[in-house]
């Protein structure tokens, strides 16, 4: 499957009625960047997007209260003379407004203009839209050259979908290459580090390596990713890779669920039982609860 955003499995949206700042908070926000990129971020940035400001959350899914602002703020952002990779950040955001309200051409015209300044997000999410056809004719051929672009330029989605992405005969790309790509980033990129983790999890790309993955998973949490929260809280629960710690499942389970996490929370719910079962290998059954 290509993917699309990662952040698209947290629940999050800000209103407008929150982005009245003042003069002063807008000077000290982004840098003293100006108010048009500020409110562009704030409603349109991308969790996933390596050009997010840091002091940005980012918005998985933009509200859709918030589509038409969003498209105002950003043109204005992308259109002014800022600097490169303000202006390509602005331009992707854009593009994400244009999608959410079904803009097809327009987002991929919003795209196509931020992958050219160096976007690897922008790349990404267009990638994606030629893989699957949406939007626009169906082109794996570019598919593949953005997912590499991005990959190569260390943007962990990017592998991601390339390692997904199948060419016109059906044969899928090289795993190994993508596991090497994310290895890449994984020494500072939690989404690399989670996505590299799965990798590791499932034996794709090379060996299994339970230990590996939730080495990995663990460094992600602690950089407050969600799915790594979830998976390093499923691997203390289950002891794989190292020992069981039920402690600290659930508290990785409780901050993978303030985030978002649904399946955290199923968690936590299941780990409220009294009773578990397991098969003979230790792995998870089922649960008698009260």
């Amino acid at each position: 499957m290509i993917r699309r955003s990662a952040g698209a499995s947290i629940a999050c949206a800000l209103g407008i009625g929150l982005l009245a700042p003042n003069a002063a908070s807008v000077h000290s926000s982004a840098h003293a960047q100006s108010a048009d990129l500020v409110l562009c971020d704030r409603l349109a940035a991308d969790p996933a997007d390596p050009d997010k400001p840091a002091d940005f959350r980012g918005i998985p899914d933009i509200a859709p209260s918030d589509v038409a602002t969003a498209i105002k703020f950003c043109k204005v952002a992308s259109a002014t003379k800022v600097a490169s990779v303000a202006s390509r950040r602005a331009l992707y955001e854009l593009g994400r407004a244009y999608a959410a309200n079904r803009q097809m051409p327009d987002a991929i015209g919003a795209y196509r203009k931020a992958a050219d300044k160096g976007s690897t997000a922008a790349m990404v999410e267009l990638g994606v839209l030629l893989a699957n056809g949406s939007g626009a004719a169906k082109d794996e051929a570019e598919a593949r050259k953005l997912f590499e672009r991005a990959a190569q330029a260390g943007n962990p989605r990017g592998a991601t979908n390339l390692a997904a992405l199948s060419n016109s005969g059906g044969t899928p790309s090289d795993p190994a290459q993508a596991r090497a790509l994310l290895a890449r980033g994984a020494e500072t990129n939690p989404e690399a580090q989670f996505q590299l983790g799965l990798m590791y999890a499932n034996g794709e790309g090379g060996p299994k390596d339970d230990v590996a993955a939730r080495a990995l998973f663990e460094k992600a949490a602690a950089q407050d990713h969600p799915g790594a929260l979830e998976w390093a809280g499923a691997f203390a629960e289950a002891g794989r890779g190292g020992p069981e710690d039920r402690k600290a499942a659930k508290a990785y389970f409780e901050r993978a669920e303030a985030l978002g996490n649904e399946n955290a929370k199923a968690a936590l719910k299941r780990m409220d039982c009294s009773w578990m079962f397991k098969d003979k290998k230790g792995n998870y059954l089922t649960s008698l609860c009260n």
